[in-house]
């Protein structure tokens, strides 16, 4: 066990917020309908019409009586989507039981307590673009708080904002400390994304680095009344040290926890007093920047963005209903080959390794597959697609299946060519200008405006997935319950 000493440089005392929107999408759709987000039971789910409905967001209150976390399955609520009626299957599967594997049965007022909410529940589809238009407004409004260089959007729902240079400018008071301006100026954030959207925002608070305004968001935000919550470097000790689950700091899955564990660190105040040379020993780089965290240290900056160096290009689906024949899944296989191909020549590379992922339904007790070739440099359509589909012909021998990834790796420029000599030069120019032709076409006109005849058949994905934004519906307020 080791004591840190690090010398904090002023440098390193940023004031820097992290804005999160509670309960994001559920929230949009309770604005939407003029509720309350903090007291209507609302939940985004895609598919709600089977079991496999897949829950993207809740609104608190919704959490707080089905005990449920954003993502899941509308199968594992503790009631039936379609009727609102108590499911006394799921009950008995969670229930604790006695020595002699009896159950007790719910009670009436359980019975009645959950019936009764799920009454009241509304089940909205997903409308992906209103949520963008949403993030984009919030976005607007934090402008008026800080420069745009100094806000660093982290998803849709929540992102970092650098307002060191705002603290003087909105509180010029010399009697105020700089932790007292932070906040005041958070309470500003809070109240005008409010005032303007009829949204709440939960900010954790740093003078120090992004990561003290994270860690600070997930474990005490979160759980005050204002919502808000600031840690500093000077209080490490009484913050990062004592959260009590290592999977509640941020970057630390349980898995990672486990390894944790075996190697004798079982709390984040252990982590933080282990040697790194321990760490290094057992995670590698990774295990240098646990400890690092685990002190507080994070030397990032809001203001230099993050550049991702892609070295792939893929698309991922998951399927409305689970494929049983392999016409169609080959199809839908098909799709999202041509789909990626498109990308790939849009961002004017060719792929070396084609990837295939395929992951089986919920009643198939199977692995998924994963698999991967090589390939000469293309971004053919013709030619990765028939070597996605050779790959899934290889591994795939039955099965229903749900979800279906494909991906191109090892980029390399468009303008690279290896010549071959069993290949027809004026035949491979030829289907390149008709590629050609077809993306142009597509590019002005829409993705639908050329398609095969294969679209409409029963199993086809293109025509679907052709409305929707980020994997889920843009619609409007259709469809709801």
């Amino acid at each position: 066990m080791i004591t840190p000493d690090f010398d904090y440089t002023k440098e390193q005392h940023r004031a820097i917020a992290f804005i999160d929107m509670k309960s994001f999408y559920a929230s949009v759709e309770c604005v939407e309908r003029g509720l309350d987000p903090l007291t209507t039971s609302l939940c985004v789910m895609s598919h709600a019409d089977n079991s496999a409905g897949l829950i993207l967001a809740s609104s608190p209150i919704f959490k707080q009586v089905f005990g449920k976390s954003n993502v899941g399955r509308s199968r594992d609520l503790p009631f039936y989507v379609t009727t609102r009626k108590f499911n006394y299957q799921n009950y008995y599967k969670t229930v604790t039981r006695d020595w002699l594997n009896r159950a007790h049965e719910p009670t009436p007022s359980q019975v009645a307590f959950i019936e009764s909410w799920a009454k009241r529940t509304i089940m909205t589809p997903p409308r992906m673009s209103a949520y963008i238009d949403k993030n984009m407004e919030i976005q607007h409004i934090i402008q008026n708080f800080a420069a745009v260089d100094d806000i660093c959007w982290y998803s849709i729902d929540e992102g970092f904002v650098d307002l060191t240079e705002s603290l003087n400018y909105f509180y010029p008071d010399k009697n105020l400390t700089a932790a007292q301006k932070l906040d005041a100026i958070s309470h500003d954030i809070q109240t005008a994304i409010y005032q303007q959207t009829g949204l709440y925002a939960t900010i954790g608070m740093s003078i120090g680095n992004p990561l003290l305004a994270k860690l600070a968001l997930d474990n005490a935000a979160k759980h005050t009344k204002n919502m808000r919550a600031l840690w500093t470097y000077e209080t490490i000790a009484d913050t990062i040290w004592k959260i009590p689950d290592m999977t509640d700091f941020w970057g630390i899955s349980k898995r990672t926890a486990k390894r944790l564990r075996r190697i004798g660190v079982n709390s984040i105040y252990e982590l933080a007093h282990t040697h790194p040379a321990v760490l290094k020993k057992e995670f590698g780089v990774l295990g240098m920047q646990l400890f690092c965290h685990a002190n507080g240290i994070d030397e990032s900056n809001v203001s230099e963005k993050y550049e991702a160096k892609s070295k792939s290009i893929g698309n991922s689906q998951t399927l409305p209903r689970d494929y049983t024949t392999q016409g169609e899944i080959e199809l839908v296989i098909s799709e999202l080959a041509e789909q990626v191909a498109i990308r790939t020549r849009r961002a004017k590379k060719k792929t070396q390794v084609v990837s295939l992922y395929v992951g089986y339904g919920y009643s198939e007790d199977k692995p998924s597959i994963h698999a991967q070739m090589s390939v000469e440099p293309t971004n053919s359509t013709q030619k990765l697609t028939r070597a996605v589909l050779s790959l899934f012909r290889e591994k795939y021998e039955s099965g229903a299946v749900r979800r279906i990834g494909v991906s191109y790796g090892q980029l390399c420029e468009a303008d690279f060519e290896l010549i071959s000599l069993f290949e027809d030069p004026k035949s491979i120019r030829k289907q390149e200008t008709v590629q050609d032709v077809i993306d142009m076409i597509r590019e002005k006109y829409g993705f639908l405006s050329v398609q095969k005849a294969n679209s409409l058949a029963s199993g086809s994905r293109v025509i679907a997935r052709s409305k929707l934004v980020g994997g889920h519906s843009a619609g409007g307020l259709d469809g709801l319950t």
